[in-house]
């Protein structure tokens, strides 16, 4: 599949140029950067959503709290 993307000269220099320095092609450097970016996004989502659980309920344990509410004390 292909992507057409318009830059600037400038834009597409600076692209150049890190793909470059990573070894990379211009298509690979940007698909990298744009998964990166989305697995981000995923991430901070993620995060939010434990953030308002936990805002719900606040109560924590310790591991060995964790360990012991298992079977045979075994994780």
């Amino acid at each position: 599949m292909s992507i057409t993307m318009r830059v600037s000269e400038s834009e597409k220099k600076m692209i150049q140029d890190f793909a470059a320095l990573y070894g990379m092609s211009i298509s690979d450097y940007i698909r990298t950067a744009v998964m990166e970016k989305i697995e981000d996004e995923y991430d901070l989502q993620a995060y939010y959503k434990a953030l308002a659980e936990f805002e719900k309920d606040p109560t924590t344990f310790t591991l060995d709290e964790i360990i012991a509410g298992y079977p045979h004390g075994k994780v």
